[in-house]
């Protein structure tokens, strides 16, 4: 069915549609490629959520080209008006005769809408060319319109013997400066990130993206273009006080507890902070909740945190996938675990994780590993 031009094309318009990885959310990335008697003609992606969508941009750079040409989009063009028109109408109105998508949109409001008006002009419709890779680079997006919650992401950082820090709780540094850079732009790449409140007590961080950390990527996207991530601090007893880094950092914090905040700490904190009380499971702040909260604004949660709340989203299966930086460095035995986990029975009880990429990351690894709850 797919023609080996079909393919090429589309692996064109994924990779385009990657540039948008830092910059989109909450929207989708989005790569379409306009090509007419074998010649590219329009190429786009959607670069921000609120601008022109990739089809826009493609449309645009192949003007009357575009007409009795093929268009390559990763995913299905929008059928509906939000802050833009439908994609679907402008490449009918552009005279496109046939139409190549890897991935159907399940947002509701769209859902085979975009394929049925497409087709309702004439225009040959294809479906399904390089599925999985297209995916890969929407998969919280396609987690919120499936689940109505976000992927969930746990970044860990260890020793070779899995220790995050020796026994005196001394950490800085396990990794290297490369694997610290490629947290950040990790971080760049989540709606939310999530932390706990003993992490901000014992070391004060600002959680948030620090655009001269990003290594190369800096040099691709300006300051003012980082989505800074909401900041999710989980305080279930509500201990923290007005005077910390985190609030220094002029970008959305919310914090979570299962009780109030007194009003002396509360009227102190800047207009960028948000609580909200949550429901307590097992004495702590129920993870079911937390996530269908975030999964009304955030397609993909990155939790950063210490052994006991990343311990607690592994063992209650709440995590899509681990992130590990593993170090050449050996901490001992009586170094701090990497995880709070129950004690297992039996063999079956043990969580499956399967490996989907390694690599090298200065000195230290990378290993990237996809949780089957």
């Amino acid at each position: 069915m797919w023609s080996t031009e079909d393919s090429q094309m589309m692996s064109l318009a994924i990779e385009l549609a990657k540039k948008g990885l830092y910059t989109t959310r909450p929207n989708p990335c989005v790569g379409c490629v306009i090509v007419k008697d074998s010649v590219i003609v329009g190429e786009g992606y959607h670069i921000r959520a609120g601008g022109p969508h990739a089809e826009v941009y493609a449309l645009n750079m192949a003007s009357d080209d575009a007409r009795g040409a093929t268009a390559y989009v990763t995913l299905e063009p929008c059928s509906h008006y939000g802050r833009t028109p439908p994609c679907a109408k402008a490449l009918i109105e552009h005279g496109i005769s046939r139409v190549v998508i890897a991935v159907t949109d399940p947002n509701p409001q769209v859902s085979g809408r975009g394929i049925s008006m497409l087709q309702a002009a004439g225009i040959q419709v294809d479906v399904g060319l390089l599925t999985d890779a297209a995916k890969q680079i929407n998969l919280g997006f396609l987690s919120k319109m499936e689940s109505g919650l976000p992927r969930v992401t746990v970044k860990l950082a260890a020793s070779l013997d899995g220790k995050t820090a020796l026994a005196n709780g001394e950490s800085k540094w396990i990794t290297g400066p490369e694997a610290r850079r490629d947290v950040q732009r990790l971080r760049a790449r989540h709606c939310a990130l999530v932390t706990g409140v003993e992490t901000i007590l014992a070391d004060d961080p600002s959680l948030n993206v620090r655009h001269s950390e990003l290594g190369s990527l800096a040099s691709e996207i300006a300051p003012a273009e980082i989505h800074q991530p909401l900041r999710v601090v989980l305080d279930s007893k509500a201990r923290l006080g007005a005077k910390l880094n985190l609030f220094n950092v002029p970008s959305p914090i919310l914090l979570v507890s299962t009780c109030d905040y007194p009003e002396s700490v509360k009227s102190a904190w800047p207009s960028h902070v948000n609580h909200q009380i949550l429901p307590a499971k097992n004495a702590r702040i129920d993870l079911d909740a937390l996530l269908k909260l975030l999964g009304q604004t955030c397609n993909s949660v990155l939790v950063e945190a210490g052994a006991t709340l990343a311990g607690a989203f592994v063992a209650e299966q709440r995590v899509d996938e681990i992130v590990l930086y593993q170090a050449m460095k050996l901490l001992g035995d009586k170094g701090r675990a990497l995880l709070a986990l129950p004690q297992f029975e039996s063999m079956a009880q043990i969580p499956n994780i399967n490996l989907i990429d390694e690599r090298k990351v200065g000195r230290d690894t990378r290993l990237t590993l996809k949780m089957s709850n």
